[in-house]
């Protein structure tokens, strides 16, 4: 298959495209690089760098590459900046979606479109001990709403112009080249601070409970997806809560770090609790995570390294 992947350049999307190239895909990133690295490209992977809310150049790309596949991981993923900035987290969460979908109705070649958004943020603090797909959605920041918007988007374009769509929504994510200095994923931003051997600060006490998925299981969810869960939002994550604490105590003892971490005061729109129901998982997409966490942590602590 042909497939385009959007966010290509970045954390999540290196894997993804990786797991595609592993599998005889061929594959195109569309990336901007305003987080995205050039140093996560792959070489057998063709690029075209452009902005996403340029429709134009979007659909300029598609008609070139032709692809069958569409995955859509370009977004502004931190809950911080959505707070800082609800503009700029719409323009590229919900616009630049609706861009690309605009695209993709004009490309006959497109088979499918697959999106990925957060689980975590969308559905905000768990009423349940996991939520299932028919959670409630009650996100608490922006950036949760701004996902959750697109998603529906997506629903509608599939509605009117008959286009098949699987959504992907993640729990929290980690793994190798998470950015050490990014916005998001306290198990990067951790593991760079303990490494350098710099204070680590934890927000709102530590007990938050969150849903952690190695990124590279992750990339395999996208590789089954391809040919499954047509018409379906599906959860990806492990089922299995661990607690800031628990996170910070894991990486301090792979890393052998000795500081008391600094705790301070808890953040606007933080969730408390997010941990996924993943059973659609298994029986949509045949697809289980099989990373223990402190294996991941281990691989991830090496990489940085």
């Amino acid at each position: 298959m042909r497939i385009l992947v959007t966010g290509g350049a970045g954390f999540i999307g290196h894997h993804v495209v990786s797991a595609y190239l592993v599998a005889g895909h061929e594959v195109a990133v569309l990336d901007n690089f305003s987080t995205g690295k050039q140093e996560n490209l792959l070489a057998d992977a063709r690029i075209y760098n452009g902005n996403m809310l340029d429709a134009g150049f979007v659909t300029a790309c598609l008609e070139d590459f032709v692809p069958d596949i569409i995955n859509h991981h370009a977004a502004q993923i931190s809950v911080a900046v959505s707070a800082t900035d609800p503009i700029i987290d719409a323009q590229k969460n919900i616009l630049g979606t609706i861009s690309l979908l605009q695209a993709v109705i004009r490309v006959p070649s497109v088979k499918k479109f697959i999106y990925a958004t957060s689980g975590g943020a969308m559905y905000g603090d768990s009423e349940t001990v996991k939520c299932t797909e028919d959670a409630k959605v009650a996100p608490l920041s922006a950036y949760g709403l701004s996902k959750y918007v697109a998603e529906r988007y997506v629903w509608l374009f599939a509605k009117l112009y008959g286009m098949n769509a699987s959504v992907l929504r993640y729990s929290n994510v980690y793994g190798p080249r998470q950015d050490v200095h990014g916005e998001a994923g306290v198990c990067a931003i951790f593991t760079g601070k303990m490494l350098a051997n710099e204070s680590v600060s934890i927000f709102g006490g530590g007990s938050q409970l969150r849903d952690y998925v190695y990124v590279e299981d992750l990339a395999q969810a996208n590789l089954a997806a391809l040919d499954k869960g047509a018409g379906e939002a599906i959860n990806i994550g492990t089922g299995i809560p661990h607690s800031t604490l628990q996170v910070f105590e894991t990486l301090a003892a792979a890393i052998g770090y000795a500081q008391y971490p600094q705790m301070l005061p808890g953040r606007p729109g933080e969730v408390q609790r997010s941990v996924l129901d993943v059973g659609k998982a298994e029986r949509e997409l045949g697809w289980k995570a099989t990373t223990p966490f402190a294996e991941g942590i281990a691989r991830t602590v090496a990489w940085v390294r």
